[in-house]
Formats: C-alpha cells, sequence, structure tokens
C-alpha cells in the first residue's frame, strides 16, 4: 500500500470485495476470443494488466480456481465468494505476479480504455472496432505494442 491516491478503484456486484489499483496498469486490451466470450457471457473482455502487488484488497477476500485455456498453461479466476462476479485472473504464461483486472468492475470503467483490439477474427460480426487503435486476428507481440514504461515494469517483475 502507498500513501498516495490509488489511480483507481473496483469492487464486486454485491460490494463484499472492494479493491484499489494503485497504480495505471501496464496495457489493456480488448480480448474477441471465444474463450473469453464464454467466459464473460458478452462479446469480449476487456483487461487491464498490472502488477498484482499494485492490486489492493481494501474489503473481502477473493476466492480463487483454475480454467483451462488454449495455451494450455491454464487461468486461475478470481471472484467473489458472494456475488460470484470475476474481478481478475492469472494467466499462468505470466503467472501470479500480474493480475488480469476485468475493467467493468472498477468504479469508472472508463479510466482504462483499451489499447488493442486482440483475436478480432472471432469477434461479434456487430461489434465495430475503432480505425485509431490496432487491432489484432490473433495475440500480439508485447515488444511492439506496449509502451517501454510497462515493458520496463513487465521486465523488473521477471528480475
Amino acid at each position: 500500500m502507498t500513501d498516495r491516491e490509488p489511480f483507481a478503484t473496483g469492487r464486486c456486484t454485491c460490494g463484499e470485495v472492494v479493491y484499489r489499483l494503485e497504480d495505471r496498469p501496464m496495457f489493456v486490451h480488448c480480448c474477441h476470443c471465444t474463450w473469453c466470450q464464454r467466459q464473460t457471457g458478452s462479446a469480449f473482455a476487456l483487461n487491464a494488466i498490472i502488477e498484482a502487488s499494485r492490486v489492493t484488497l481494501v474489503e473481502g477476500k477473493v476466492e480463487s480456481h483454475m480454467l483451462p485455456t488454449p495455451s494450455g498453461r491454464g487461468q486461475k479466476l478470481s471472484r467473489c465468494p458472494g456475488c460470484r462476479v470475476v474481478l481478475w485472473s492469472n494467466y499462468m504464461g505470466l503467472g501470479e505476479a500480474v493480475n488480469f483486472v476485468r475493467v467493468g468492475t472498477l468504479d469508472d470503467p472508463s479510466l482504462v480504455p483499451p489499447d488493442i483490439h486482440i483475436f478480432t477474427d472471432t469477434r461479434a460480426p456487430w461489434v465495430t472496432l475503432p480505425e485509431d487503435l490496432p487491432s489484432m486476428t490473433g495475440f500480439y507481440d508485447r515488444r511492439e505494442h506496449w509502451p517501454a514504461d510497462s515493458l520496463g515494469r513487465l521486465k523488473a517483475l521477471r528480475g
């Protein structure tokens, strides 16, 4: 925890779990893959990627469980035990040091618009993609799309 104001706050639907982001996310991607569609029950998942150490639980506790992923590495979902809303996940490719915070659980989701749209080859045909953002039919190369300071933050996590 820091003495400065958090970048953003968020919560589950019932309010049992409240958290805050202590810093701006490293990157935000909007994923249109069919796995994210199924998991969210929506057309896409909007994930704010941030160091787990910069996410502070203010109230409550999350419960976590693993789900399979197409990569075979798995994804750990962290959700409210009461209303069952997923607040963030961890993809085992990056490990538990990086949270993929569900932007829709932020008190002000407008603070973190997407930096890129991914897996657009399986997007819902009625979703219109903005022309001013990169769109990828699959995943993306972090070195090509992430800002230098975010790459530095990720490198610091990996030691």
